[in-house]
This record gives structure tokens, C-alpha cells and sequence, in this order.
């Protein structure tokens, strides 16, 4: 680990948007043993984003592909965010809102100034450039594109 990239063992991975894509990175970044903060624009979304995430654990348990120990620990790692803010108490906050250039620089502005000193920024885009995405941040050297497959 280096002073450029935060995450390690005790590290808290941030999510924005609990829906099918953001659901699934808070599913994988929990079963990787990370605890979560999962935030969407209201409760019920993020409760809809914990159930899909417990459905598709119980899913891999029963394929046989996870124990269910491992199911019950990913679990208990998922914490609700119901305010945008506290995803700057993480290592690494992810954006995962819909693929809309405007709404993602909308989320990295008003998280900006609730950031850790060393928190790194995450977008889950495959069109937007990441570039025009971390201009809006206070901290564009911190800031990387991932991608996931959903």
C-alpha cells in the first residue's frame, strides 16, 4: 500500500447509487471484505439495493459458489449512507448514478467538501470522460475510472 492509494484491510469503500450496478459493486467490494456505506437519493432506494444485494448472496449460496457465513459477513459489512456527506468518510467513494455527465458532476460537487484528506475518487462510467468528471473536485489527481461488468 502507498500514500497514493488508501485501501487496505480496515478500509471503508463508499458507494453512490444502490441501483443494479451500484448494488453490485457494494455486493463485491462487501464479499472482498470491505465494509460498505451505500447511499442513493432516498431510503427506499437504498433499501431496495440491500435487498437485491441479500437476493443475489442467497443466490451464490445456494449454487454453492459462496458459505453461507460469507453471505451472513458481506451483510453485516453494508451499512446504509441516508446522507450523501457521509460517503466522504471513506477511503474510496465510487459513483455509480446513471450514466448522465451532468448528474455525475452534480454528485462529485456536493461530495467534494466532505472528503477526507486522502480519499480517493471513484466513477463507474464507460462514456463520460474521467477527466471533465474530477475538474468538478477539489482533488482530480485522487480521482479514476472504473468499470465494472454488471
Amino acid at each position: 500500500m502507498t500514500d497514493t492509494f488508501p485501501l487496505g484491510p480496515e478500509s471503508v469503500v463508499g458507494v453512490v447509487g444502490a441501483g443494479a450496478m451500484g448494488s453490485g459493486i457494494a455486493h463485491v467490494c462487501a464479499l472482498g471484505g470491505y465494509d460498505v456505506l451505500l447511499h442513493d437519493v432516498s431510503p427506499e432506494r437504498i433499501q431496495q439495493g440491500l435487498g437485491v444485494i441479500e437476493k443475489n448472496l442467497t443466490r451464490q449460496v445456494s449454487r454453492g459458489l459462496i458459505e453461507p457465513e460469507a453471505m451472513e459477513d458481506a451483510l453485516k459489512r453494508i451499512q446504509p449512507a441516508a446522507e450523501l456527506q457521509t460517503i466522504g468518510t471513506t477511503d474510496l467513494a465510487i459513483e455509480a448514478a446513471t450514466e448522465d455527465e451532468e448528474t455525475k458532476k452534480t454528485i462529485f460537487k456536493a461530495l467534494s467538501p466532505h472528503l477526507g484528506e486522502k480519499t480517493m475518487l471513484a466513477s463507474n462510467t464507460s462514456s463520460i470522460s474521467i477527466t471533465r468528471l474530477a475538474s468538478v473536485t477539489d482533488r482530480p489527481d485522487k480521482f479514476i475510472g472504473l468499470h465494472f461488468m454488471n
